[in-house]
């Protein structure tokens, strides 16, 4: 791949690393729509705007790479080094691209920097990148107010794409996006980068199997950076061996790496996960079981969800029921990890982690996937919904979870809980649709059927049902070949991935 020299001169990027700008880059895979979003506002005349932001890992910088690629862009990432030691640096950048006779200069405040920016503008399209932006804001408070200085006063007439971008999510909505921001009603577009769904994360493995293809969709969870580490042509098992079971594999210490660049104290944290990947994902019992008061825990789960780790979830039907509250691992990496790793440490420590994997997690991986399955489920339920597929326009989906009331054989009534996998809502014509998942080597039978049927009578009345969908990995039974519900579709993983 030829890149243009003026942008990456390597005296200019000593504060990053260029295999991963050479390497990753000429491997780009999948986001087309953010790419083509850029493509059209780099077309247009005059100033604009983007904001970018995303969790860490999740492939902004190799996104944003891919698209200056043959521009005339100064792309600067900012680090923790300090505004002063960020300025410099940037200013060895800047000074590449649009002046090399005086690399080594070095501005002694932002203001001069900017100007030296401005005094070279041509007609010429310029894209500035600023990456990991809170890095150097945080130390700096004044620096947003000078872009928004630069923008109304001397920018706005030019022709300059400025890009900020950032990991922290609460910074970058906060401080950047919200109406508080010196910079707000500037942007042209953001855009926040989410981790890859199953479809698009398959690529990276384009001769795996179905199966295969959800399996590393359910350990690496979709993120860019993980799945670009698993070799296409290795086998799947392999691959999560190399990474996750191996004490030199990436994957093996990433939670904790992540977690230590994200928080100076990851006790908590690290606390607060682990009960939620455990399956405690009611505040109460994550309160309970890490021995802390509910105020101390929200505010670590708060922080977790501020960085893209945790999601709080509610009951489609019932969304304004605080009661009706659960927290899951946004990051199925991080559920698979706090899963498998942590009592297999020592193990992989003396080199048995692939004897581990073959004995102990490879046996359990269908029980593991059976969550990341209802995921896709209803991924794809979204999607085909909203591509007419099941005769409605579906504007949600969700799950739900409550108590059913049943009979036993003596007549007597009693209560158990129960869940819906996937609810699929429209709010255009007050329809519905639910779905049972089973990730698991056996076909569904009737008895999947009539569960769902059962529990789609608890979703409130104030939709009616559209369709029964039961997703299975295994196949399904002769005695579906006899029923004749009109509202059942049965949905087999090589449907979810060649039929949306």
């Amino acid at each position: 791949m030829d890149f243009n020299k003026n942008i990456f001169n390597k005296n200019c990027f000593d504060n990053v690393d260029l295999n991963f700008y050479y390497g990753v880059i000429s491997m780009f895979i999948g986001r087309k729509e953010e790419l083509d979003t850029l493509n059209t506002i780099y077309q247009k005349n005059g100033f604009d705007m983007v904001v970018m932001y995303g969790r860490r890992r999740i492939g902004k910088s190799t996104l944003l790479a891919e698209f200056i690629k043959d521009k005339k862009a100064i792309f600067f990432t900012a680090t923790k080094v300090g505004a002063d030691r960020n300025l410099e640096l940037m200013s060895r950048q800047t000074a590449a691209v649009l002046d090399p006779s005086v690399i080594n200069v070095s501005f002694p405040t932002v203001e001069d920097l900017f100007d030296f920016i401005t005094a070279r503008m041509t007609d010429e399209k310029l894209i500035i990148v600023i990456d990991e932006l809170p890095y150097w804001a945080e130390k700096d408070e004044a620096l947003l107010s000078i872009i928004q200085k630069y923008i109304d006063t001397s920018w706005l007439e030019s022709n300059l794409m400025l890009i900020l971008c950032g990991s922290a999510l609460s910074f970058m909505e906060d401080k950047v996006l919200s109406e508080k921001s010196p910079v707000f009603g500037r942007r042209t577009a953001q855009i926040k980068l989410e981790a890859f769904d199953y479809l698009e994360a398959a690529e990276f493995v384009p001769n795996y199997t179905y199966e295969e293809k959800a399996i590393c969709y359910g350990v690496t969870g979709g993120v860019a950076k993980y799945l670009s580490l698993f070799d296409p042509d290795k086998s799947l098992d392999d691959n999560i061996k190399e990474q996750f079971f191996n004490k030199a594999g990436y994957l093996f210490d990433e939670t904790r790496n992540l977690l230590t660049q994200e928080f100076n104290d990851i006790t908590p944290v690290n606390n607060v996960i682990e009960r939620i990947a455990s399956g405690s994902v009611a505040l109460n019992i994550i309160a309970d079981k890490v021995h802390e008061k509910e105020a101390t825990v929200t505010y670590t789960l708060k922080k977790l969800m501020s960085v893209g780790l945790v999601d709080k979830k509610l009951c489609i039907t019932e969304e304004k029921n605080k009661k009706k509250v659960q927290y899951i691992l946004k990051d199925h990496m991080f559920r698979f990890w706090y899963s498998f790793i942590p009592q297999a440490y020592s193990l992989i420590e003396l080199g048995a982690g692939a004897s581990y994997y073959d004995a102990a997690v490879k046996p359990k991986l269908h029980t593991y996937m059976s969550y990341v399955f209802e995921d896709m489920c209803r991924y794809y339920t979204l999607k085909a919904g909203v591509n007419g597929t099941f005769g409605t326009f579906i504007t949600s989906v969700g799950n739900w979870w409550g108590n059913e009331v049943l009979t036993d054989s003596t007549g007597k009534k009693y209560q158990q809980t129960a869940d819906i996998d996937v609810v699929g809502i429209s709010d255009i014509d007050k329809t519905f649709v639910v779905g049972e998942c089973k990730f698991r080597n056996e076909n569904a039978d009737k008895n999947v059927y009539d569960t769902l049927v059962r529990r789609s009578n608890i979703i409130t009345s104030r939709y009616s049902l559209k369709k029964l969908l039961i997703f299975s990995l295994g196949g399904f039974t002769k005695w579906f070949d006899e029923c004749d519900d009109e509202r059942l579709m049965l949905i087999g993983l090589k449907d979810m991935y060649e039929e949306v």
